[in-house]
């Protein structure tokens, strides 16, 4: 299997592996579909690490995979591509991207799909497709200018350029850097941390934000009105405000 699921302390950790580059063809592509979907369901995963491995994230796609697909085919197979990066931005759970090295392409499109990027000071993320003659496919357009702005995202599509670590922090591309034998530890504290938190309610954060970007601000507010009142109905929301009025705040234990 070229992607992993593996689960420990209400950590999930999407682990991609094939070697020597990561690169997402087609059945990666559909096998990190099947484990994000089974993520979303499983009630011991509470977060998720998306990893490439301590050398590379992901490369791009698999470019002679690629070229021996014509119109129709691709016509055929864009709908599944994007879904599968899909499948991972609607992981109902708090996920974060822990890039080392080369994520390029459907790689830096997968880092985008999730909710904080931990990046090594080694890492190199664009979106090199326009040197193809070609655009990103997989969320790339319209993640990245949600995520740093459209004429930034521009740059970085237009010139297929790639950015190094400390330019990506600066873009809003990646949110921390760190030592690259550092990458996985920290977004596994990240995930873990946010593991031992209110499920539904971080469900709930995350359903509004995502939902508000992608629609008018009404829409977005009648979402995050409805999400709230609704955490009332929940044992979370008891016990942390009875954790709140009889030990002081950040003390209530949600597992």
């Amino acid at each position: 299997m070229t992607v992993h699921l593996e689960v420990a302390e209400g950590v999930g950790t999407l682990r991609l592996d094939r070697p020597p580059m990561n690169a997402l063809d087609v059945a990666t592509q559909d096998r990190l579909k099947e484990l994000a979907e089974e993520a979303t369901r499983r009630e011991d995963v509470r977060a998720v690490v998306i990893h490439g491995g301590e050398k590379v994230f992901a490369a791009g796609a698999d470019i002679k995979e690629m070229q021996a697909m014509d119109h129709t085919a691709m016509v055929l197979r864009a709908r599944a591509l994007q879904d599968s990066f899909t499948a991972v931005a609607r992981i109902p759970k708090p996920v974060v991207a822990a890039v080392t090295g080369y994520a390029l392409g459907g790689g830096c499109e997968l880092a985008l799909c999730a909710d904080y990027r931990i990046a090594g000071e080694n890492a190199k993320l664009g979106q090199p497709e326009i040197l193809l003659g070609l655009i990103p496919g997989a969320g790339g357009t319209q993640r990245l200018a949600r995520l740093i702005g459209p004429s930034k995202a521009k740059d970085l599509i237009f010139t297929g350029r790639q950015v190094r670590a400390d330019e990506a922090l600066a873009l809003g591309l990646v949110d921390r850097v760190v030592p690259a034998d550092e990458v996985y530890t920290q977004a596994h504290a990240w995930a873990a941390k946010l593991a031992q938190g209110p499920a539904l309610a971080l469900r709930a954060a995350k359903e509004s934000v995502d939902t508000g970007l992608e629609t008018d601000i009404d829409t977005g507010l009648a979402v995050e009105r409805n999400w709230f009142a609704g955490l009332f109905a929940t044992e979370d929301r008891e016990r942390g405000m009875r954790s709140f009025v009889e030990e002081g705040p950040g003390k209530a234990k949600f597992l």
